[in-house]
């Protein structure tokens, strides 16, 4: 079971002592728009850190109503916990994010005890990078893609999903209710106005170059004849 209170959320960058082995839970990319969320464990004793991955799919529109990230989440932490050996001496710390919801719910219904925490330092490091390796994967090649969440992450990987929207749309998590609402057509639009805006500028250079091509037979480029001063 948790600690309820207040004073139990603490930061994992100093930790309060515990006697025997703690065991880091954290997440990344669960909150952003495009692609696979990861899910991370480090056992702090020996520093080992393990991932499991949550799909794209998951996160669509029929199954995120479902509640089926959260559900396959539960079931990859079983799957981690007992891949790291975990046992009922051992201390979890869960991130707070909401992702965890029905975890919590598992930890309680089995006498598993955790406390909520600010997952800081190597973990979250590792975790956030994991996510950002499998955007560049993806094709999302921004020099400004950083481990950084928030609303600079968030546009950067709008854009990319603009550039190619046809193709890139697989890659979003479309059930995020802002998607449907909002930012779907946006993204539509954008893409739209760049590409006949792409072939308004094809058509240009065509002309442009046709135009060069007839005004060079038309008036053909004289070459005089050059004669010795001596003739």
């Amino acid at each position: 079971m948790e600690k309820d209170d207040d004073v139990s959320c603490q930061s994992t960058n100093n930790p309060s002592e515990w006697k025997g082995r703690t065991i880091e839970i954290d997440d990344a990319g669960t909150g952003d728009l495009v692609g696979d969320a990861f899910i991370g464990f480090r056992d702090t004793e020996t520093e080992r850190i393990i991932f499991r991955a949550v799909p794209v799919g998951l996160y669509n529109e029929d199954n995120k109503d479902d509640d089926r990230p959260k559900k396959h989440i539960v079931k990859i932490v079983i799957n981690a916990l007992r891949e790291l050996k975990h046992s009922k001496k051992d201390r979890i710390l869960l991130c707070r994010g909401n992702c965890f919801d029905l975890v919590r719910e598992y930890f309680n219904e089995n006498d598993i005890y955790y406390e909520p925490a600010i997952i800081e330092g190597k973990l979250q490091d590792a975790v956030e990078g994991r996510f950002i390796q499998h955007l560049r994967k993806l094709g999302v090649n921004s020099s400004n893609l950083t481990k950084e969440s928030g609303i600079q992450r968030y546009f950067i990987l709008f854009n990319w999903v603009c550039r190619d929207f046809p193709n890139r749309e697989r890659f979003v998590k479309t059930g995020f209710p802002s998607w449907k609402k909002k930012w779907r057509k946006i993204a539509m639009k954008r893409y739209k106005n760049s590409k006949r805006a792409k072939t308004n500028k094809r058509e240009e250079i065509k002309k442009r170059a046709e135009k060069i091509y007839n005004l060079t037979f038309e008036k053909p480029i004289s070459v005089r004849k050059i004669t010795s001063k001596s003739q």
